[in-house]
């Protein structure tokens, strides 16, 4: 096939981990030929500004694991960003409450955790300084985290995209990549809007990526499985329940933070969400299906073996999902005066998990190098806060493994 034009490196994926690896390559290789492709309208349409905004502060993750580590300095670059382009964000911390008592040991697993991945400032405080903080939040423990803050994605997004133009990278929207062929000297992609020709590719395609490898001849070992977060909207009147962020203790056996309230930098409060299995990759209504999609979920083995292990959680999540009075009671363990008339349905999201055939959710991220190809297969949570380390991290990876200059 006659390509249309030659490429250095093509990125496929116009979320905020490509936005941020096509940032950081156009940024140290000035002269590199690079195209980003985004199958929608739009940069970012997707996980990227579907998500609750947070800078997550990197408390959660296990010391040494990819993601404390990205997420971490992540967090600051991410801050550091968004007051040198003006975009709104906030520093507001936020607490993570244990409401039982078998809860209160893994509270101070986080505290441990935390300080193990370098963060300062956190504290273990009781029922009367976390009303102090949140008059309205109940519970017997509670982990205070200075370091959080919120932020608009979004706009972030945008902001990626205008300075890869500018640093002479070129961005195609609505172009969708359909084919992958490998030659000797040049992969070809081909698109919805003709084919392009690339030394290197770089797929970064989110709830696709599986695809995406298996597109160009490789078995990633994994399957993206997707999972809805729905959300309520705390009405206006009701805003002043929640100052800041207010999470519960999570299971350490999901990668999931359970339902939690999220004041955005609109002011606005989210309550939630849950974690339900999505019937289609892009599935962001209840009963959003894709044969193509469920098929290939249902056919993969480590589908079953996850569900055997999670069907009691999983029905707990699809009853929320159904029932407003249950995810209600969800919420009244963090604030206990909130009732069914202070919501109204909000946004959704869904996340891209990577799923191993042994049932296991990936829970670090994940960059796969095959020849001249480099697949990011597992970037979920905190992918948003940590982009501009993730991007870097993706770059120095690209350059060791197709010798860039």
């Amino acid at each position: 096939m006659v390509t249309d034009s030659r490429y250095d490196v093509v990125i496929v994926g116009g979320g905020i981990v490509g936005l941020s690896v096509a940032l950081e390559a156009t940024r140290r290789f000035p002269r590199l030929r690079l195209l980003l492709l985004e199958k929608e309208d739009h940069v970012g349409q997707h996980q990227s500004s579907h998500n609750s905004g947070v800078i997550h502060s990197g408390v959660y993750y296990k010391p040494g694991s990819l993601k404390a580590k990205l997420c971490v300095t992540g967090a600051a670059a991410m801050v550091e960003f968004c007051r040198k382009h003006g975009i709104p964000h906030q520093v507001c911390g936020k607490v993570i409450v244990a409401t039982r008592e078998d809860e209160i040991p893994r509270l101070e697993e986080l505290r441990r955790r935390g300080e193990a991945n370098g963060l300062t400032g956190l504290r273990l405080i009781g029922s009367d300084e976390l009303h102090e903080i949140e008059p309205h939040a109940s519970g017997l423990r509670t982990l205070v985290v200075p370091s959080t803050g919120i932020t608009d994605y979004a706009a972030v997004c945008e902001k990626y995209a205008e300075l890869i133009v500018a640093q002479g990278g070129s961005i195609l929207t609505s172009t969708a990549v359909i084919g992958l062929k490998r030659h000797t000297d040049e992969i070809v992609v081909e698109t919805s809007r003709g084919a392009f020709s690339a030394n290197f590719l770089i797929n970064c395609a989110g709830l696709f990526s599986d695809r995406i490898a298996r597109m160009a001849g490789d078995d990633p070992q994994v399957m993206i499985v997707p999972f809805r977060g729905e959300y309520y909207d705390l009405i206006p009147e009701r805003s002043s329940l929640v100052r800041a962020l207010i999470y519960p203790v999570p299971d350490p056996q999901f990668p999931f933070l359970g339902v939690h309230f999220t004041r955005r930098v609109s002011g606005s409060v989210d309550a939630g969400p849950n974690a339900v299995f999505a019937f289609r990759r892009e599935g962001y209504r209840r009963m959003d299906f894709n044969l193509r999609d469920l098929a290939s979920s249902l056919a993969f083995p480590g589908f079953w073996r996850m569900a055997a292990k999670s069907w009691r959680s999983g029905l707990d999540e699809f009853h929320r999902s159904f029932s407003k009075p249950a995810f209600v009671r969800a919420l009244q363990r963090l604030v206990p005066e909130v009732r069914e008339r202070d919501l109204r349905p909000g946004g959704s999201g869904v996340r891209a998990q990577a799923l191993t055939r042994d049932g296991a959710l990936v829970d670090d991220f994940q960059f796969v190098p095959s020849g001249k190809m480099l697949h990011v297969l597992n970037v979920p949570s905190p992918a948003a806060t940590a982009s501009l380390t993730i991007g870097r991290t993706i770059v120095d990876a690209a350059q060791h493994q197709f010798g860039l200059r």
